[in-house]
């Protein structure tokens, strides 16, 4: 029997061994006869604010409240995320334009947090509309740039420093759009992830990614409720001055738009996760010993950094000392300088050494806390990778086990532990089981 997987922009066929007895976990279908452009009108039509919805009237609600602004920005997702900014950059550039906006004080922002910046064909592939650089400006964020960020505070809560974008901070109309999906640590992300971190200083960032934060139990797919992450993006959004609003998009496994929510940035993503929820969260009532998974194919596959995603999110359902076996593309590498010394650290000081090492630290050096989150996997089971483009040798600064032959491995999992049962989730961490009910 074969299954095929998440796995670049092609997808990955594998081969199960004969005796294997899969559970395949997935996304349910979720139909809608609605066109992309449809979904997206309806929900700008139809905005969720802070008392419920508005019905849809003769007056188009961003048009009035950007009346007589200056200034707005749009903020979208980096690369790392498949959003469909095609399909709602456009109609919510022409509703400022509209409302009096000048196409020179509109900007699309790229909230890239920490990552690098999205540049020439990938910027093009990422707005997927030439009419958007036509138009506006479109810039990227720069996290360790001083003079692009302003400094608002301190949250109440969590002691978190917020340093944000400045030309987001000082817009007369604020625009965060999104993906929703499963974060494992954010618990969802779009809404207000996309504010923070997304354009945050680094040391916001790197304060509310620290260990005192990763390690907290509630900071994990799925959980908003008590989440520390969570908690401190609210308190961050109380800092902004002005309405600020969201539009977020939910995707089905094959990445089409199958829902949109326009509003309030708050109330309308908590919206969007409740509709989320029903297709991302599957309650399956026990464990497995082996598990296949992926890392989501691409665009979050291609790097290991990114990968990181795909190993924690199965883990409520994965039995102690079990084998977690993942595939990712990783068509650019490993991802950060700074991600590759983590790792080389957490090589060398094992699993244990490095949570030490790193658990006092107010402010996380850069992207070591994908490699904390890391540990999550390798504390409860074995893990197996399969990443062909990563080269020869990259057990040394992975820290688990590199395979090959997937039917392989699967078959040596099963022999193993004596039980021919695996899970097999196609669509890695945007699909996250549970071993109890929710």
């Amino acid at each position: 029997m074969k299954v095929e997987l998440a796995f670049g922009q092609s997808g990955l066929q594998v081969e199960l061994p004969a005796q294997a007895v899969p559970t395949l976990l997935r996304k349910p279908a979720m139909k809608t006869e609605k066109s992309a452009g449809e979904i997206i009108q309806q929900a700008l039509a139809s905005p969720i604010v802070k008392h419920g919805s508005l019905e849809p009237g003769e007056a188009d609600y961003l048009t009035e409240l950007a009346g007589g602004a200056q200034t707005a920005c749009i903020l979208i997702c980096d690369i790392t995320r498949p959003v469909p900014n095609s399909e709602f950059l456009q109609p919510l550039i022409r509703r400022l334009l509209e409302a009096g906006v000048p196409a020179t004080g509109i900007t699309v922002l790229i909230a890239t947090g920490l990552h690098r910046p999205n540049l020439d064909k990938e910027l093009e592939e990422l707005l997927g509309d030439p009419w958007v650089q036509k138009n506006v400006s479109v810039k990227n964020h720069y996290a360790r740039d001083e003079d692009s960020c302003i400094h608002l505070g301190v949250t109440e809560k969590h002691s978190v420093p917020v340093g944000l974008n400045r030309l987001f901070v000082e817009s007369d109309i604020k625009i965060a759009t999104g993906l929703v999906e499963p974060h494992f640590m954010a618990g969802y992300s779009g809404g207000r992830k996309v504010i923070a971190p997304g354009v945050a200083h680094h040391e916001t960032i790197r304060t509310f990614h620290s260990a005192r934060f990763m390690e907290h139990p509630l900071a994990t797919s799925c959980v908003l409720d008590g989440n520390p992450l969570h908690e401190t993006q609210l308190e961050i959004l109380q800092m902004l001055e002005g309405p600020v609003l969201g539009l977020n998009t939910v995707l089905d496994e094959h990445r089409n738009l199958v829902h949109a929510t326009f509003g309030d940035v708050l109330e309308s993503h908590l919206s969007a996760v409740e509709f989320a929820r029903g297709s991302c969260e599957l309650n399956i009532g026990r464990k497995f010993k082996t598990i296949l998974t992926s890392s989501a194919g691409y665009p979050l596959d291609k790097t290991y950094y990114q990968t990181v995603k795909g190993m924690v999110t199965p883990l409520s359902i994965l039995e102690e000392g079990g084998d977690l076996i993942i595939v990712s593309e990783c068509s650019e590498g490993f991802g950060s300088e700074e991600f590759c010394a983590a790792q080389r650290q957490l090589v060398a000081l094992g699993t244990e050494g490095f949570l030490k090492s790193i658990a006092e630290k107010t402010l996380a050096d850069v992207d070591e806390w994908q490699t904390e989150m890391q540990l999550k996997p390798m504390r409860v089971g074995r893990i197996k990778l399969f990443a062909p483009k990563l080269g020869s040798d990259p057990s040394g600064i992975t820290g688990v086990e590199v395979v090959d032959d997937l039917t392989a491995s699967i078959e040596e999992s099963i022999k193993r532990h004596s039980d021919n049962e695996i899970a097999v989730i196609p669509e890695g961490p945007y699909v996250v089981p549970f071993a109890t009910a929710r």
